[in-house]
């Protein structure tokens, strides 16, 4: 199966302040990140696509199998060799849905993904968590059983809807 993706981050904004004058000096900054990956298995490529919208009850975790058990939108089996990105939204697709009241944490499943072993920074709602690398090792090699698992854990809140999205290679 082919897969390609597009990523684009911008955040900009600004600053005023007063000067000795009663004036202000003004401020204004952008960062933008934009990438594009195509179908395959090397550097700047991704041949597995996963997006959806999940749901993970109060003070329980959903644990996502990266080899064999995660099935992407066309129903094929996600086995993922390695991992090129992960975004996290802690909020439910439809804006018109009521909001996340916890936080999710990214890390901390049996058998995790290197450099998910631990919890990483909580998502709170309306925030989100990425992380993205585009060259030919990715972000970590994923290993059926041993190193296979992302987990999000939800606060106390409430059942939370959220959304992701992971970038692999199957090889």
């Amino acid at each position: 199966m082919t897969a390609k993706a597009s990523i684009a981050m911008t955040v900009s904004g600004g600053q005023q302040g007063a000067d000795t004058f009663g004036g202000g000096p003004f401020w204004n900054g952008a960062i933008s990140f934009a990438a594009a990956l195509g179908s395959g298995v090397a550097a700047k490529q991704i041949d597995i696509l996963y997006m959806a919208e999940r749901s993970v009850a109060a003070s329980a975790n959903d644990d996502i199998d990266l080899a064999g058990v995660l099935t992407d939108a066309l129903g094929a089996a996600v086995a993922a060799a390695e991992l090129v990105g992960i975004i996290v939204v802690n909020e439910p697709k439809d804006r018109a849905a009521a909001r996340n009241l916890s936080s999710l944490t990214l890390g901390g499943a049996t058998n995790p993904v290197p450099g998910f072993s631990a919890a990483i920074v909580p998502i709170e709602p309306g925030g989100m968590f990425a992380a993205f690398s585009p060259g030919a090792a990715g972000l970590a090699t994923v290993t059926a059983a041993t190193g296979d698992k992302i987990r999000v854990a939800n606060g106390a809140g409430g059942t939370a809807k959220y959304q992701i999205a992971i970038l692999a290679r199957s090889a």
